[in-house]
């Protein structure tokens, strides 16, 4: 028989936030703790979001003044710079701590404040905080205390580029990623390039000097080719819609290979990753509200080029569908507890 266990969410009125709620709501194992927000103190979370009516009856009370030590699982659904300032005495506490944000993904503290513009206040965890992509740490993730969820691009990119790094078969500096992301990927704000009435009917590239994933992912995919320096160029874009990530990768093959053995055998055993038929292409709509990364790779003709199509929901597989899978792994539960939804259509 397995126990359940108390999870709570800190930060439940974004959308990665609602997200996690409405997946732990569902969970077999699960019982929810307490949930926060500083800005809606009070308030059901049914009053907030209505389509938890009937399913959870919690009210948002403030993270400073809940009781989080009583939970045996506590999900930072936070900015950057929060989970920092509370994991420790969580830790301390025996509580396990998984943050949704970017306080512990990069391990080099110097890049970490360089890319995100403030100190950061835990710098002795780093070493101790477990990157949460299952497909490359799940062992670590089976020990961790502290899990550093993956950002949403990270996870398609990295994903699709697994197979090619880890054998090393592709020249490790012209990797090019052009990803594009549903509007929730900027999270739940009032900026006039967020409206769908100014994203819709549009599409725009941002961040081309430098984005914050940037480094997430070229230090990760770095450790995992031994120490070997990998290099993106690595271009976001803003697609008029809410949901999914598509992310299309090109790069430069050192030797023939099959391409669509290699990602077969490498992800044959994963629950979530799924590698499409060759001559089809994955499309976001077909991963939709799941936790499934769908991957279709392509051998150029008549060229060294090699192309990868990766595509998840950046609410489920890129935020809390990865942090629900990560705490399936840490807690022993069947690591497809809670998730196995297929995608909706339309």
């Amino acid at each position: 028989m397995v126990n359940t266990i108390k999870v709570s969410v800190v930060g439940g009125t974004g959308y990665t936030g609602i997200e996690l709620l409405r997946l732990l709501s569902h969970h077999p194992y699960v019982e929810i703790d307490h949930i926060t927000s500083r800005g809606d103190v009070g308030s059901l979370v049914a009053d907030i979001y209505p389509s938890m009516r009937g399913i959870i009856s919690n009210q948002f009370v403030d993270p400073d003044k809940a009781d989080l030590k009583s939970s045996d699982v506590v999900f930072f659904a936070t900015p950057n710079g929060i989970a920092m300032n509370y994991a420790k005495k969580l830790l301390s506490e025996g509580v396990r701590v998984i943050d949704l944000a970017a306080d512990f993904r990069i391990k080099d503290v110097a890049l970490w404040e360089q890319w995100y513009g403030m100190p950061h206040a835990c710098k002795d965890l780093l070493g101790e905080a477990i990157y949460g992509l299952p497909e490359i740490n799940r062992d670590q993730i089976k020990r961790a205390r502290l899990v550093a969820n993956p950002g949403c691009y990270p996870t398609a990119i990295q994903l699709g580029l697994l197979p090619l790094i880890k054998n090393n078969l592709i020249d490790k500096n012209t990797i090019i990623a052009d990803a594009k992301s549903g509007i929730s990927g900027a999270g739940k704000k009032l900026e006039s390039s967020f409206l769908m009435a100014e994203a819709s009917e549009s599409f725009k590239a941002y961040g081309i000097e430098g984005h914050r994933h940037l480094p997430e992912i070229e230090e990760t995919l770095s450790a995992y080719a031994a120490g070997e320096r990998v290099k993106l160029t690595f271009v976001p874009h803003l697609l008029p819609m809410v949901r999914g990530i598509h992310a299309t990768i090109y790069v430069d093959a050192k030797e023939e290979f099959d391409v669509s053995d290699l990602y077969e055998s490498f992800y044959n055993k994963e629950p979530f990753v799924d590698i499409m038929p060759a001559s089809t292409c994955p499309d976001t709509k077909s991963v939709r509200a799941s936790n499934i990364c769908r991957i279709a790779p392509y051998r150029e003709r008549g060229t060294n080029r090699v192309i990868i199509l990766s595509v998840i929901d950046n609410l489920m597989k890129g935020a809390a569908g990865q942090a629900v899978q990560n705490m399936n792994i840490m807690m022993g539960f069947e690591e497809v507890s809670g998730l196995a939804l297929g995608p909706i259509t339309p």
